[in-house]
């Protein structure tokens, strides 16, 4: 089961004069990535390198910001790939320290720094969403609601018309369940729709 990170971790490293500051932090996607690496480059406007990797939701991305190709960005991601992580963003800001240490130096030192922060991460397990959505009449409004804060489940949309329809989402493994409940509590006065942006199967 793939796993995220609870919060930002950080090292840093020594290397020949060269300082490799690594973060392992959580993200959701590239455009909150991207994001991270811009206020990093302008909170270290002095390093030479910004390299990053993230894994979220199954797409990847690695990125040697000049760094000789396949020596920081890609070596980081193998490092989440192996710690079988997803939603996390590992980033290196590197400052020159005047000595080269060749290819596999680099590789090495990129893979260090992130396999340092991991080494003090508190991993969580990555929960799979599912989205629902459902109408019902007003009077059951209050035990599907007692029903999803039991479930923990997390309300997305309520509207209000001729009956109340209403959106949620929650853990994808205790989804079958809470259905099964509501089909029974509900006596069949819950009609169960495609959540919004999904087409029903027919």
């Amino acid at each position: 089961m793939p796993h995220s990170l609870a919060v930002a971790v950080h090292s840093d490293l020594l290397i020949k004069k060269s300082r490799f500051i690594g973060c392992v932090e959580p993200c959701a996607d590239r455009t909150a990535a991207l994001a991270r690496v811009a206020a990093l480059r302008a909170q270290h406007p002095g390093a030479v390198h910004v390299c990053w990797a993230l894994l979220a939701g199954g797409q990847s991305a690695a990125h040697d910001d000049g760094e000789p190709g396949g020596t920081a960005g890609r070596p980081m991601l193998e490092v989440l790939r192996h710690q079988d992580l997803d939603g996390v963003l590992a980033t290196v800001v590197r400052y020159w320290g005047g000595v080269k240490l060749g290819a596999g130096g680099l590789l090495r030192a990129y893979t260090d720094t992130v396999a340092q922060a991991l080494l003090k991460a508190e991993k969580v397990p990555l929960l799979k969403l599912k989205t629902l959505r459902c109408t019902l009449p007003y009077a059951m409004e209050g035990l599907l609601r007692r029903e999803l804060e039991a479930a923990g489940a997390q309300l997305l949309e309520m509207r209000h018309g001729s009956q109340v329809e209403l959106q949620f989402s929650l853990a994808e493994d205790a989804a079958t369940a809470l259905v099964a409940r509501l089909g029974e509590s509900g006596q069949g006065r819950i009609g169960w729709l495609a959540p919004e942006g999904e087409v029903s199967a027919t």
